[in-house]
């Protein structure tokens, strides 16, 4: 029997150690100080490693969101809304702490390993005939969790 996604990460993290980490960050509204407001922050909560879709931490395990560049919130000329808007979740970042030009993970969403042992989803950890997969793409390609594990850390 393959061995369970618990026991893979945990030698992923034996095999990543001494490597290079990337911080995560979590959006904070400030609050109103005599009625006047703060910017948010991306505030820095925690470090992992960056394993394609995954975010291996110490202890937890992650599913990357949004990656970003902390920088200094300068007035820029964009045409795109979506583009203003990640411009400002950086400005954020850097508000929050980070270095400019920091990686910074957001919106990344913990997994619950003990329910892909149970054979539930945990996306993008699944159980596909028993044996623990990860979903690697939109379109729902998934692999099975080993060879994507060795494969991500190959390319480190």
């Amino acid at each position: 029997m393959d061995a369970g996604a618990s026991t893979l990460i945990a030698a992923a993290r034996t095999r990543l150690a001494g490597s290079p980490r990337v911080r995560l960050g979590e959006l904070v509204e400030s609050r109103r100080v005599f009625g006047i407001g703060r910017a948010p922050r991306i505030v820095p909560v925690g470090e992992a490693w960056h394993l394609g879709v995954l975010l291996i931490g110490d202890e937890q395990v992650f599913a990357t969101g949004e990656v970003l560049r902390a920088r200094h919130d300068a007035i820029r000329g964009f045409t795109a809304q979506s583009q203003r808007e990640r411009s400002d979740r950086a400005a954020a970042a850097h508000r929050g702490g980070f270095a400019e030009g920091e990686t910074v993970h957001v919106g990344w969403r913990e997994l619950d390993l003990s329910a892909v042992a149970a054979a539930a989803a945990s996306d993008p950890l699944l159980i596909v005939a028993g044996v623990p997969h990860v979903r690697w793409n939109t379109a729902g390609g998934t692999r099975p969790l080993a060879d994507y594990l060795d494969e991500q850390l190959a390319l480190r």
